[in-house]
């Protein structure tokens, strides 16, 4: 039995090496490493020249850049990943370098691919930088129902676990000095870009003033119609769409939401093309509800044809003109047989101008 079982060993090496042999190709297990994830990763950049006061920043000009900035939304130059680290030197170099830099993305992720949307959701400052969270910022919510528990199950979710933003620090040698918000973003270009517009930021572009404002202000006013939306505040998180409660005539409305508790929801209401209702729900704050119009009555200009070179210019004779559309050329004139009347052939009909009878079926 012993020398049974030692020549089953001797031989299972040999089978064992017969079967790896014929494993198929396919089932090859490939590593894929920091350099082959992180190699089409452009580094390259370009610092700024932009003049810089060289007064120090006031209480003043910290709350506009604080409110011009805030919300606003630019295009990414450079892949972000996730979390802080992030430095920009005002006309300066950023860091981290290349090197770091694509390790940071690759054990990190990706916050913002290069041309992915960027969102500016908080600004704060520290000493002598400008600190941008962009997308939610690097860190998760804190929430403390987190930390409450019964019978080990958690009282409340916390959609904040994850978090999937980025931070940029922007630092000033010697202090922040008196800066607008123009001259951050002009700083920002080399990671950031606000001067690209999509159509419905060029629309806004052609709109009066009050509402062009509102519009760089996301603010969406009473009147307003769905383009302007759009401009303002973007495709909505979510639409509902209901019959208007003791309408007689059953008018329906449309309602767009915008953002999720505990961020500040807004319920914008439209009639047809037009924005009636807007309430404004942020945390800790009374419901705001706005139903009078805010835009003064404004609509947008219907179409005006402009007439172009071989257009042939409306004079008193033909302003007024009611003939009816005819595919005779210019100066011809019709016929006395054909004006007024349709003709129809005369085949198939008796000479005296009765139609000619039905003929029965063929017999089967």
């Amino acid at each position: 039995m012993a020398n049974r079982t030692h020549r089953f060993l001797s031989v299972a090496p040999l089978f064992l090496g017969l079967a790896l042999t014929r494993m198929p190709a396919a089932a090859q297990v490939f590593v894929v490493g920091e350099g082959t994830a992180t190699a089409d990763i452009a580094t390259g950049f370009n610092p700024t020249s932009v003049p810089l006061s060289d007064e120090p920043l006031t209480l003043a000009g910290r709350r506009d850049l604080v409110r011009n900035l805030e919300a606003e939304q630019g295009f990414a130059h450079r892949a972000l990943p996730i979390g802080p680290g992030l430095v920009l030197e005002a006309n300066g170099q950023f860091r981290p370098g290349p090197a770091e830099y694509r390790k940071m993305m690759y054990e990190k992720g990706q916050a913002a691919a290069p041309g992915d949307r960027v969102v500016i959701t908080s600004v704060s400052f520290k000493g002598d930088s400008i600190v941008l969270d962009l997308n939610g910022g690097p860190y998760a919510k804190h929430r403390f129902l987190r930390h409450l528990q019964i019978n080990d199950a958690q009282v409340i979710g916390d959609p904040y676990e994850i978090a999937t933003g980025s931070r940029l620090t922007l630092h000033f040698e010697g202090g922040v000095p008196e800066i607008s918000a123009p001259e951050v973003k002009a700083l920002l270009q080399p990671v950031l870009d606000f001067r690209v517009q999509s159509g419905e930021q060029a629309y806004a572009d052609t709109l009066p003033d009050p509402l062009k404002e509102a519009i760089a202000a996301h603010e969406v006013l009473v009147g307003m119609n769905h383009r302007m939306v759009l401009a303002a505040l973007g495709a909505p998180d979510s639409k509902i769409r209901e019959q208007q409660e003791g309408d007689a005539g059953g008018a329906r409305y449309e309602e767009w939401i915008y953002g999720h508790v505990p961020q500040t929801v807004r319920f914008i209401r439209f009639q047809a093309d037009r924005v009636n209702q807007v309430k404004i729900a942020a945390l800790g704050k009374a419901v705001e509800v706005h139903n009078d119009d805010q835009v003064n009555g404004y609509r947008t200009p219907a179409p005006v044809h402009e007439i172009a070179l071989g257009d042939k210019p409306l004079d008193e004779s033909n302003r007024n003109s009611t003939a009816a559309p005819t595919l005779r050329r210019d100066g011809e004139v019709a016929s006395e047989n054909s004006a007024g009347k349709v003709q129809f052939p005369t085949s198939g009909r008796s000479s005296g101008g009765n139609e000619s009878p039905i003929p029965p079926p063929p017999n089967e």
